[in-house]
């Protein structure tokens, strides 16, 4: 916590495992450390090319292939937490509740209320934006207590360190508006008020940039403060973490703040997938196995499982996001998937993954 000072807790820190890594070298490079650096100098590059440009006809629908791709693939992420929440039995068995009462009453008031389904989908695409925060605030939890430190300390810190090199980039940067967008959707219910802020936001967007600047500059001083304090009085600096945080600063800065060839959305969406996709089968492999029922001494069990998992989760990804549905129920059952996403990183935090 901030309050309890840089050097409060010290004394907890134990011996470092794994050499700081989560998986191991290579797979925490690719897929947690440098994943956003990766996937921003594929957006670029991508940006450039026919993926980029040329539009493919399908379903009555018409986009670009890398449009065609980003949907199914965010939407599968989206349906992975299954795998890490329903079908992990000492995950279920601890939020047994939250994770079958509540997903079935939120189904159910949007399937009934068009307000319900209103607001959540306006809601789901701020909770988004901190729900991202906060997974690579876990990663980076995580890769404190892999490095010996205390992962309690400093957690409000890390917290609002992420949020803000999220949340900063859009609420300064140039897709302030098309996430703003998202509130003319009340416009289908006659919430005449929540459909005036997307010009209101418009109009104090230079203000927002600055007040951005001068809240974030000072703010980015006092967390670097505070781990020098640390590092001195006996904290170990981890570099996985300090490379992770970066890389994300970099990338959202970049693609939030300055959109550049408009491939913002595929560049962070894309990379938050990935570190995703990557978290759940390296800590679910082995209950996926169990799940498919794969001998683990066969060979092909990992494979195996590796390729059930992904073809379901994409298979679903391609209905939730590719097909032309438009019943209000599965509407409904695809923004509850999105909530139960949402809401399930929150009860399977850091603390599940350390041990």
């Amino acid at each position: 916590m901030i309050g309890a000072g840089p050097t409060a807790g010290l004394a907890l820190a134990r011996a470092p495992s794994n050499r700081g890594y989560i998986a191991g070298a290579w797979y925490d490079i690719v897929f947690f450390i440098f994943s956003p650096l990766i996937v921003l100098a594929l957006g670029l590059g991508l940006s450039v090319t026919v993926l980029g440009a040329a539009e493919v006809s399908f379903l009555r629908r018409e986009d670009n292939l890398m449009a065609w791709f980003l949907g199914p693939f965010i939407m599968a992420h989206l349906v992975a937490v299954v795998y890490r929440s329903h079908l992990n039995g000492a995950i279920f068995r601890r939020f047994p509740l939250r994770f079958t009462l509540v997903p079935l009453a939120l189904l159910l008031a949007m399937g009934f209320s068009t307000t319900a389904l209103v607001t959540v989908g306006v809601a789901a695409t701020f909770w988004d934006v901190y729900h991202s925060g906060m997974q690579t605030f876990g990663l980076g939890r995580i890769y404190d207590a892999r490095a010996g430190n205390d992962p309690r300390r400093g957690r409000r810190l890390d917290a609002a360190f992420n949020l803000l090199i999220y949340a900063g980039p859009i609420a300064a940067g140039a897709t302030l508006m098309d996430h703003m967008g998202d509130f003319n959707d009340f416009a289908a219910i006659g919430a005449v008020f929540f459909t005036r802020i997307p010009a209101q936001a418009e109009g104090v967007a230079g203000a927002l940039m600055w007040a951005v600047i001068a809240c974030g500059v000072p703010f980015v001083a006092v967390y670097l403060w505070w781990y020098w304090r640390a590092a001195r009085a006996g904290w170990r600096i981890s570099w996985q973490k300090v490379s992770l945080y970066a890389s994300t600063a970099l990338c959202s800065i970049w693609a939030w703040g300055f959109n550049p060839f408009g491939e913002a959305f595929f560049i962070m969406n894309v990379f938050h997938a990935l570190q995703y996709f990557a978290i759940v089968w390296w800590r679910e492999q082995g209950n996926m196995m169990r799940v498919f029922r794969l001998p683990k001494t066969k060979p092909a069990a990992k494979p195996a499982a590796l390729m059930i998992f992904l073809v379901s989760v994409f298979a679903y990804g391609f209905v939730a996001d590719s097909l032309p549905i438009y019943n209000r129920w599965f509407v409904a059952g695809v923004m509850c998937v999105a909530i139960m996403h949402f809401r399930s990183l929150l009860f399977t935090n850091c603390r599940c993954y350390i041990a």
